[in-house]
């Protein structure tokens, strides 16, 4: 379950310009253009945020992404450098797959997962988008799957069982010191 990051002072975040979009207006002297930027913003170390700007020009509409993002920030559990269990979410007409892989396997995913998942600090998964890839679509389903992955801990105090009988099933305190009890 995600939380809200209240405080952005002590955290050095990256920016990742995830899509830019040109609108035109036609008026009676031509055409104004417009911009549309989708930010993603993150430290690496589980906290990244998503932002939209508008402006009429790109950078201006850039800059407010990033500021957007920074006030929308959350912190995601990382079980060391991939998500704790496999998660499947849907969001409007996207479906996302995100599957924790090994160490070593790479961050497996395409366009504006690739930069959510860089940014929340994940660098083996395996994702997979299916339905729409619109990118609007794929950060919020990219955002409603992390906040609904859950650490072993929270697993446990729901079910209200030890943390240990999460990953073991019949696993029992008492077989430690035999030697036979398998590794986690």
């Amino acid at each position: 379950m995600a939380k809200r990051v209240l405080t952005r002072e002590a955290l050095t975040l990256e920016d990742r310009l995830v899509w830019l979009n040109r609108t035109a207006k036609v008026v009676k002297g031509g055409r104004r253009f417009g911009f549309a930027a989708l930010v993603v913003v993150g430290d690496r170390k589980g906290v990244v945020g998503f932002g939209l700007g508008k402006a009429a020009e790109a950078n201006v509409a850039i800059q407010k992404g990033i500021e957007a993002a920074k006030k929308n920030l959350y912190r995601f559990p990382l079980r060391r450098t991939t998500i704790p269990h496999a998660i499947t979410v849907k969001y409007e007409a996207t479906r996302l797959v995100l599957r924790p892989a090994a160490p070593g396997t790479g961050l497996i995913a395409g366009g504006a997962v690739r930069a959510v998942l860089e940014l929340v600090g994940v660098q083996d998964v395996l994702a997979k988008v299916i339905g729409s890839s619109n990118p609007h679509n794929v950060v919020r389903a990219t955002f409603k799957a992390l906040n609904e992955l859950e650490d072993a801990a929270t697993v446990a105090q729901r079910r209200g069982i030890p943390l240990q009988k999460v990953f073991h099933g019949t696993y029992e305190a008492s077989n430690t010191s035999s030697g036979d009890a398998g590794a986690q």
